[in-house]
């Protein structure tokens, strides 16, 4: 069964809806190489077996690879050789698979992008309609064909759009998790653990000191400072594409339906994130705001935070959602008030139950704190190396 695409948008159609991302032919993504790859075709995809048992899916765990015959990282990133693609390069290539939206992952220059919908409409409304060249949506769980190499995205939990990319090639199952988190998240699909053979992940909360705090015990310190300073407008920093849409969906999660206002850098992927379905509410420009906001909610970049743009609010109160806020050192630095220890990323347990859930008997750390996690799978029997793939970012979380 051939995968059937969207026709090309009509003119007029809104800027940055998966609907109107550039439809190329099935084989686009093929293209730019000296020989042309057959049409992708979608074969049946296998079911998903239960965490640890691989075998059921019809190939064993490989107690010792040879994945770097043919998965390897280059100057470019972390190359897929059988196949011709690069993951999340950092500097342009001819092709690119892209977990996700985040500017440390999805940069500009590519000939041919293939990601999810959702990631190719962000990348587009973030760095422009031409950033890269020819732009091919999968869908989670479709799977395409390249020669012998079989590659499939499924959720990472992360953000919108958000993809783990699964490769199958000659009996080995490789796993590149991009960024992911496994809280319940209602602006994202959740991360599907998926049984394989090498699990390439990332360790940005790589340390046994970061766990991560229940968010709604987060969300009700905010609304308890709230309730605390009414006379106080409570600025907090988020980042523009992920977090600040999260921290708003759980505010109203948990009753909160004022209206949340918002610093102009936030509002293109906020617009974007409602135009997708999900329910964020009212959240006005803070340049449209009447008064100083006290005893409101405002979010902006964490830049933002004690700048002068800042002067307009009543007393602000500064806060800042991040995974980093768990270190008083990071709190004193930026003069934050009220840590609110949220995160887009797994923590320390959660890295180490999603290794082990993948069964995976290989494990290699892209960025983060690779060293302390590969020593720790070392004293758990599993073969780890640090990747050190330059150009990610860990401060945006």
């Amino acid at each position: 069964m051939m995968q059937s695409w969207p026709a090309h948008p009509e003119r007029g159609q809104r800027q940055g809806d998966p609907g109107s991302c550039t439809a190329y032919p099935v084989s686009s993504f093929a293209g730019g190489f000296p020989e042309r790859l057959p049409a992708f075709s979608v074969p049946a995809t296998p079911p998903l077996a239960k965490p640890g048992a691989a075998s059921d899916i019809g190939h064993a765990m490989a107690s010792s690879s040879n994945f770097q015959s043919w998965l390897r990282p280059d100057q470019s990133g972390l190359y897929c050789e059988p196949g011709g693609f690069h993951i999340d390069p950092s500097r342009p290539v001819s092709r690119a698979v892209i977990t996700h939206g985040h500017s440390d992952h999805a940069r500009p220059g590519h000939d041919a992008v293939l990601a999810t919908a959702d990631t190719l409409a962000i990348m587009r409304l973030r760095l422009g309609a031409g950033c890269f060249g020819q732009g091919q949506a999968l869908a989670y769980g479709e799977t395409l064909r390249l020669g012998e190499v079989s590659l499939r995205l499924v959720p990472a939990g992360h953000i919108l759009g958000s993809a783990q990319v699964v490769i199958d090639y000659r009996g080995q199952r490789a796993v590149i998790s991009g960024d992911y988190k496994r809280r319940a998240d209602p602006t994202c699909e959740a991360f599907e653990p998926v049984p394989c053979d090498l699990f390439v992940t990332e360790a940005t909360f790589g340390l046994p000191v970061y766990r991560h705090e229940p968010d709604h015990g987060e969300v009700a310190k905010l609304l308890a400072s709230l309730a605390d300073f009414p006379g106080r407008t409570h600025q907090i920093g988020v980042y523009g594409l992920g977090k600040c849409q999260r921290l708003i969906a759980l505010l109203r999660k948990q009753g909160y339906d004022r209206p949340v206002y918002l610093h102009g850098a936030l509002r293109s992927m906020s617009d974007y994130y409602a135009g997708r379905g999900i329910a964020l509410g009212d959240m006005p420009a803070v340049a449209d705001a009447p008064g100083k906001l006290a005893g409101e909610i405002v979010l902006s970049p964490p830049s933002a935070l004690g700048d002068r743009w800042s002067r307009r609010f009543a007393e602000p109160l500064n806060g800042f959602a991040s995974g980093w806020m768990r270190i008083r050192g990071r709190v004193r630095q930026r003069g934050v008030e009220l840590p609110l220890i949220i995160s887009d990323h797994a923590d320390w347990p959660e890295l180490i139950a999603t290794i082990a859930e993948t069964g995976a008997g290989e494990v290699w750390v892209t960025h983060g704190r690779e060293d302390a996690l590969v020593h720790e799978l070392g004293k758990r029997s599993i073969t780890a190396r640090a990747l050190r793939l330059v150009g990610r970012e860990d401060d945006a979380e």
